[in-house]
């Protein structure tokens, strides 16, 4: 039997138990209230951290988290699960951007935060001592933001521990999505890669594009949290097969090197799939003032998997995100590689966002 109360800041769940609210987080210069869903199961089992809201603007990875919390109850749960679907509210309410309106930090950056440092800093501290750092497995879910195209993925870091990387990539493969894109180290500042260096066996998950908030999508993300949780056993398993998987590495990203107006060369349907070779022309970056092109090649081989949608970019915007399929011979290369930030810097999956 599970005999333990499931508390964070002052919500609190007692076996056999669901609690539902808002905990507030101070940040020095303001404080914001964190929306929290705690279901509490009478049998053990894993500690399962999800956040969703993590960046503004990702609406689908919200509605799905928030439909998950209205299906657990704590009779159907082993152990206990743990729902934030709002990580980031200034974020989420007011910027709808990756960064944060607050002080202009995207908060996947910096986890596992600083108690002492600037507003988005000491949430990212707040989200990891309260959520994180307490968990046996941790899934962050992500989505294609307002301008961004992006083909469904599961990304995690290897951390060099053998039972680690088994238990996380099984993990990995048990969402429903077919590509995984392997970070070859547990480096950089985004929450799941923090969480890696901490023992978690922790994910990135992205599905869906463009902000969008179509219920199909949010129900194939509570399908795949469903899936994840029956293969941890939280939940009781169903006769679902498993879907095979396909692993990539990141093997580039395309940043803009001028300010302008961006035409890609590029499909963004979602159901084409582009592979393109180093040195192919992937678009082109226009002058509104006097008309000059910069013309933008592709780095490396590689799948397009996230492409910037919008028209206007700035310099050092991630314009596309390039992968090749995992090979463990391939690996020291691909190691000395810049990670693609998918949206805002080199660093989310060995990542991406």
């Amino acid at each position: 039997m599970n005999n333990t109360t499931l508390s964070v800041g002052s919500l609190d769940a007692r076996p056999g138990t669901k609690a539902r609210g808002t905990v507030r987080a101070d940040l020095g210069t303001l404080t914001v209230d964190i929306p929290l869903t705690l279901v509490n199961g009478t049998r053990p089992g894993p500690r399962v951290v999800i956040t969703a809201g993590v960046h503004g603007g990702e609406f689908t990875p919200i509605d799905a988290a928030a439909r998950l919390t209205a299906l657990l109850e704590p009779g159907d749960v082993r152990g206990q699960v743990i729902v934030c679907p709002v990580a980031n509210p200034p974020a989420v309410y007011q910027g709808r951007l990756n960064v944060s309106p607050v002080d202009g930090v995207n908060i996947n950056r910096v986890f596992p935060g600083d108690p002492g440092g600037g507003p988005t800093e000491r949430l990212a501290a707040w989200l990891f001592a309260h959520l994180v750092d307490g968990a046996d497995v941790y899934v962050d879910l992500h989505c294609g933001g307002i301008d961004q195209v992006l083909r469904d993925f599961v990304g995690y870091r290897l951390t060099g521990d053998p039972d680690l990387d088994k238990a996380t990539a099984e993990l990995a493969g048990s969402f429903g999505v077919e590509d995984v894109i392997l970070g070859l180290k547990a480096e950089g500042g985004n929450s799941h890669a923090a969480a890696a260096r901490r023992g978690i066996s922790a994910v990135l998950v992205e599905v869906g594009e463009l902000g969008q908030r179509d219920g199909a999508t949010a129900r194939r993300r509570v399908d795949g949290l469903l899936r994840a949780l029956r293969h941890l056993g939280v939940l009781d398993p169903d006769d679902s097969d498993p879907t095979p998987v396909r692993e990539w590495v990141w093997s580039a990203g395309v940043t803009a090197e001028a300010t302008g107006l961006w035409y890609p060369e590029f499909s963004f349907d979602a159901d084409v799939i582009d592979e393109v070779a180093e040195g192919d022309l992937l678009g082109r970056i226009v002058d509104p003032a006097d008309g000059r092109e910069h013309t933008v090649h592709a780095p490396a081989d590689g799948r397009i998997f996230y492409a910037m949608h919008g028209l206007t970019v700035t310099q050092g915007d991630e314009l596309a995100a390039l992968a090749v399929p995992w090979n463990p011979d391939t690996a020291r290369r691909h190691d000395t590689l810049r990670t693609p930030g998918l949206g805002a810097a080199p660093d989310e999956t060995d990542h991406r966002p």
